[in-house]
């Protein structure tokens, strides 16, 4: 990262537990995070202009938690729209997914309802955020296009940013457009250069098979790149669709308001019948409980990597999504309810639920509750006449252990 950006902890996190994929198809290179059951139909996040496949994290967090399958990619290196198609197609054969929904913003949410146009047998829903219909308007904003392939990358890179309101911005806004701009300087001239090019190629959205009822409009009301009048023409277009507006959020809602997009995406989801496998995602205890520790994780994963693996569906064992992707803690009061041979010996209160006497000695460890420092001289006196042989050992933790000579 540069100028100084530091980059969000959920971010870095998120880097260490999702894997990147990259894959050549053909002449194409795809560069995207897969993350969730593989059985449920994945929804696809498209990215804008200055958008790659990490600007879409925090949906991936979110949704993949919940047993949804969520693609974030990267826009390839395609200069018109058709290109884009047979690459779009050819890219969901690759990683074998023939029916998906499809989440757009900006120029993402126009390569979605393009796609939807020409290949409407493969998808089943969409969800458009501040999405256009048709390219003249840019084309007329641009007339330096025909020479945009050798333009210097500075020269683009400046010019897409550009579309970025500049400050103040409130904090939530103002972080999501540092991210962005991160985001634009990992991004190469050719990347830059094709994106300009499908901005301005002549093409047009014409009429989907896909009906409205399946459809969800997720615009923002307050400042946006996107004319007012190009998202009002996508809303006449579909009549019948679902509406979604945010009260602000700027250019990067997915980033700034990500708790009311996550909300309107797993809704949406809902709605058109994906059904979630949150059975399938690891790392969360069956009670539904924070307990689980890094040693169970591991545990979980040596467990799935081993061929003895009998209960894998026939998606293979890629089916169940991988580690937690929030920090799990384990709280203060899971020591109240810590089990020794089956007997509770301390209570939330902090007084003895079980006589000391019916403790089974013969046991190796002992656990006290750290409250109970203040009573140590009380609590020693009464172990050492009741282990005699024992030897008592203070731990760090401020907890007393009792181990067999």
């Amino acid at each position: 990262m540069k100028g100084g950006f530091s980059a969000p902890g959920d971010y870095i996190y998120f880097k260490s537990q999702v894997p990147l994929h990259r894959i050549p198809i053909g002449s194409k290179h795809w560069r995207f995070y897969d993350f969730g059951p593989k059985v449920v139909p994945p929804l696809i996040c498209l990215p804008g202009i200055t958008g790659t496949a990490d600007v879409h994290y925090k949906q991936i967090m979110s949704l993949s938690m919940k047993g949804y399958r969520v693609i974030s990619v990267d826009i390839p290196r395609v200069w018109n729209h058709h290109e884009w198609i047979r690459a779009f197609e050819k890219f969901l054969d690759a990683i074998d997914v023939h029916h998906v929904h499809l989440y757009g913003t900006s120029l993402g949410g126009f390569l979605a309802q393009l796609f939807a146009q020409h290949r409407p047998r493969r998808v089943q829903s969409l969800v458009l955020s501040n999405a256009y219909l048709e390219t003249s308007s840019f084309k007329a904003a641009m007339p330096w296009a025909p020479i945009v392939s050798w333009t210097p990358s500075f020269l683009l890179k400046r010019y897409v940013l550009t579309g970025i309101r500049d400050g103040p911005h409130e904090p939530f806004i103002a972080d999501s457009v540092d991210f962005i701009v991160s985001q634009v300087e990992t991004l190469s001239k050719d990347d830059l250069a094709s994106r300009l090019t499908l901005t301005v190629d002549t093409a047009s959205v014409g009429p989907l098979m896909l009906s409205d009822s399946l459809i969800t409009i997720m615009d923002t009301s307050d400042y946006c790149a996107i004319s007012q009048q190009l998202k009002d023409q996508v809303s006449e277009r579909y009549p019948g669709a679902r509406r979604a507006y945010l009260k602000s959020g700027g250019d990067f809602p997915f980033l700034s308001r990500p708790d009311e997009v996550n909300l309107h995406l797993l809704l949406h989801l809902r709605r058109v019948g994906v059904e979630a496998r949150p059975d399938l995602v690891q790392g969360i205890p069956k009670d539904g409980g924070g307990e689980s520790s890094k040693e169970q994780d591991d545990e979980k994963r040596d467990a799935d990597d081993s061929p003895k693996d009998d209960k894998t569906d026939s998606a293979g064992p890629s089916a169940e999504s991988g580690p937690p992707l929030l920090p799990e803690s384990t709280d203060l009061h899971d020591l109240d309810n810590q089990q020794l041979s089956s007997t509770k010996v301390l209570g939330a209160s902090g007084e003895f639920q079980s006589p000391i006497l019916s403790l089974p000695f013969g046991e190796t460890d002992i656990l006290v509750s750290k409250s109970f420092i203040h009573r140590e001289h009380l609590i020693l006196n009464l172990l050492i006449s009741f282990l005699g042989q024992c030897t008592l050992t203070v731990t760090n933790a401020g907890n007393f252990g009792a181990s067999s000579t």
